[in-house]
């Protein structure tokens, strides 16, 4: 979203109590009020920043976003905003003031967050049948073997996603012990570790991004799975050939990927196998169903959550 979107949509309830750090008493901004809190890692310096126009309203907003705010609220006849460390208080007012030289600017220091704690409040375990999909810091409640450990380095493959929580439910019915299992577009590698402590005997987890490549590492070997998980970078529509036969396939994707690599995934699988499909939206359920039906698959269980749709397929 661009940052000019935000207009208007920003909370800043936080003046009024505290402590007016405005300018000094020589008409010059205070300096290292926006600097990160040199005794806490992780913890940074936010302040609120109020800025009341005398008479260019349009060049002020223009400034302030110049300036690099990232939001602004309107309160009264005031902007509101709050800024980060990393954000030149000096260079802020200067923009404003050569906007609007009469323009009243002041500046109140919020309590410092430790953000690198206050962000792993929203990020929960969470049970799919047998499993439980949680984040290293809340795992050790839970039973290792049935655990997958995830560094959420990412959003996607948490386990917060309805379409991770499908593929994930899926799987369970259709996956067998000692099965070969590709995992096409690994991400987190939530779904090839959870193959792993299901009974499969290999998981190859394919995926594109270099970066999403690391985080599966580190998850791998947290889960002590890496002697039947192996990551491999690439793209799945010319690596799946090179791997098969496999018993089981995985697809947590766009749905117009999925659709384009059919024609690969069902020469990949052996006598009897299943492929588990997820990441597409209820408004695409029809449009994949089509395209199943017309590349010889038959539909063996489906699960709805939220907006999304999740399949489970074997060659008709």
């Amino acid at each position: 979203m661009d940052a000019r979107s935000a207009h208007g949509r920003r909370g800043a309830d936080h003046q009024g109590t505290r402590h007016r750090a405005a300018e000094r008493a020589d008409g010059q901004p205070r300096e290292g009020l926006l600097e990160e809190d040199e005794g806490s890692a992780g913890r940074v310096s936010w302040t609120t920043v109020r800025v009341r126009p005398a008479a260019h309203r349009d060049a002020v907003l223009a400034a302030l976003f110049g300036a690099g705010v990232g939001g602004v609220q309107e309160d009264g006849d005031s902007f509101v905003t709050q800024v980060d460390h990393t954000l030149d208080a000096a260079a802020l007012t200067a923009a404003v003031r050569a906007a609007d030289p009469a323009a009243t600017i002041e500046l109140a220091p919020l309590d410092n967050v430790d953000w690198a704690e206050e962000w792993k409040r929203g990020v929960r375990a969470h049970a799919v049948g047998t499993l439980t999909v949680a984040p290293p810091w809340l795992a050790g409640a839970c039973d290792p073997a049935r655990t997958i450990v995830i560094e959420p380095a990412m959003a996607f493959g948490t386990g917060e996603h309805a379409t991770t929580r499908g593929v994930l439910a899926l799987m369970q019915r259709v996956l067998r012990t000692g099965d070969l299992v590709a995992d096409l577009g690994a991400g987190s590698a939530v779904l090839a570790i959870a193959a792993a402590k299901l009974g499969a005997r290999r998981v190859a987890a394919i995926e594109m991004d270099p970066d999403a490549i690391a985080n599966a590492e580190l998850n791998i070997a947290a889960n002590g799975v890496a002697g039947r998980v192996r990551v491999i970078l690439g793209d799945a529509g010319l690596l799946l050939p090179l791997i098969a036969p496999v018993d089981l396939v995985l697809a947590n994707i766009l749905s117009s990927v999925i659709r384009a690599l059919l024609p690969v995934i069902g020469p990949a699988l052996g006598p009897g196998g299943h492929a588990v499909f997820g990441g597409i939206l209820l408004t695409e359920r029809d449009e994949v169903l089509e395209a199943l039906g017309a590349s010889g698959w038959r539909v063996t269980a489906e699960l709805e959550e939220d907006a999304w749709w999740s399949v489970a397929v074997v060659r008709a």
